[in-house]
């Protein structure tokens, strides 16, 4: 499945206590669970990730933009890319 959309979590999992959105992939917990789910359209998800970068301004959107990219080309966020460094 050559068109596969990657998973926006960027392994910043913390949700802001008042909008309800992650503050590293700004999804909801609903959006979340639906991200996971076998039947959630690759359609969706394309959508969902727009909605998700309208979400985001300035350095927030930044960052995300550079680390889902790294996760897309090479399977792991820089976040957790870093995180793993660190243990060795």
């Amino acid at each position: 499945m050559k068109n596969k959309i990657i998973s926006p979590c960027i392994s910043i999992c913390k949700t802001d206590p008042v909008t309800g959105f992650c503050y590293g992939c700004a999804r909801t917990n609903i959006e979340k669970k639906k991200w996971k789910h076998e039947t959630t359209s690759e359609y969706w998800k394309e959508e969902n990730l727009k909605q998700l970068r309208e979400r985001m301004k300035g350095w927030q959107l930044e960052t995300f933009n550079t680390s889902y990219e790294h996760k897309t080309f090479k399977g792991i966020s820089i976040y957790k890319k870093n995180a793993l460094e660190k243990k060795d």
